[in-house]
């Protein structure tokens, strides 16, 4: 991973650290969950790299971290997401986008907080050409889904206790009333069930990581993503 710096479009500095893939298809940026910018979303871009993927993962937290859900909540109470949606994370599609990496095209994709920013980013980046949500979407009121013109795909967890599936059932009514071009996938699992540090004593109760959930999700991921992107 490389420690970068890029512009947002409002001209301010903003920083992320960067897994180049060896012989990139297109390029993703890959949205943090609440705890911030940590080793298991590094891993999470290094994979997408690996897989074919230049990975950008945007610092929102500006350097801050956590493995306490009290300061995660803290942290991400603090984010103003529509400015993360519209000046971070725009201005790291538009860096990768001047990457010309593989075919030159960027998707947008994130977990928990991240997916959030996903759907969000999927109504505020004109310049994304797909994005995939991992278990999080913003309050309904928020998603002005006739902005949506790109592929979009999402991860749901049944039994979510962050964000219960009947507002999932709410934000593909709205997809589906504007036309998104959308593939919403369910799974019997908790939330964070892709998260591989989400088990054992260190985990919190909502959570749980589930390995069989986990790879498929990520097999439809690539599928997709290497369907629009590539």
């Amino acid at each position: 991973m490389q420690s970068i710096e890029f512009k947002r479009p409002d001209g301010r500095a903003a920083r992320g650290e960067l897994a180049t893939a060896e012989r990139p298809l297109g390029a993703v940026v890959v949205i943090q969950e609440w705890w911030g910018l940590n080793e298991q979303i590094r891993g999470v871009a290094r994979r997408f790299a690996d897989a074919g993927f230049t990975a950008l993962v945007p610092d929102l937290y500006r350097g801050k971290s956590t493995v306490e859900a009290e300061e995660a909540h803290h942290l991400m109470s603090g984010l103003n997401f529509g400015e993360a949606a519209q000046q971070d994370i725009r201005g790291a599609v538009q860096y990768l986008k001047a990457l010309k990496a593989g075919s030159g095209k960027v998707g947008v994709t994130g977990y928990c907080m991240g997916g959030a920013l996903t759907v969000l980013a999927s109504t505020m980046v004109p310049e994304a050409d797909a994005a995939v949500v991992w278990y999080g979407l913003p309050p309904l009121e928020y998603v002005d889904a006739g902005k949506i013109s790109i592929p979009l795909q999402a991860h749901w967890a049944t039994q979510d206790q962050a964000f219960a599936i009947e507002n999932v059932d709410g934000l593909e009514a709205k997809l589906k009333d504007a036309g998104v071009r959308y593939e919403g996938h369910r799974y019997q699992a908790h939330h964070a069930f892709a998260n591989e540090t989400a088990q054992g004593r260190g985990r919190i109760p909502m959570t749980q990581y589930d390995a069989a959930w986990a790879q498929m999700a990520w097999d439809r991921t690539m599928r997709f993503f290497g369907a629009v992107l590539s």
